[in-house]
């Protein structure tokens, strides 16, 4: 059975624009972004994003140079967080 939670990260899964750049086994970030979507809608950030992508990496791999506050980010890195940006706000938009 699917619950809700699981049916909102598919439906941001959907929202992603083309050539987004999706890690693997990531299924588990996808019900934090779930939960962004229902908690901000439409009103999230970037750094919402960027803090969702952080505490799933903590469990993924806890070293990586990227678990930082969104401000202290170059640019580079903080452009990586947009197309999920994107999709949980097209996903807002679409519920």
């Amino acid at each position: 059975m699917t619950n809700y939670l699981e049916l909102d990260a598919e439906l941001i899964r959907k929202c992603l624009p083309g050539g987004a750049d999706v890690p693997e086994g990531s299924d588990s970030l996808f019900l934090i972004y779930a939960v962004l979507l229902r908690s901000k809608g439409a009103d999230v950030d970037a750094s919402d994003v960027h803090d969702a992508w952080a505490a799933w990496m903590v469990g993924v791999d806890p070293d990586h140079d990227s678990i930082l506050p969104f401000e202290n980010l170059d640019k580079a890195t903080r452009r990586e967080d947009s197309p999920f940006l994107v999709a949980i706000r097209e996903a807002a938009a679409r519920r």
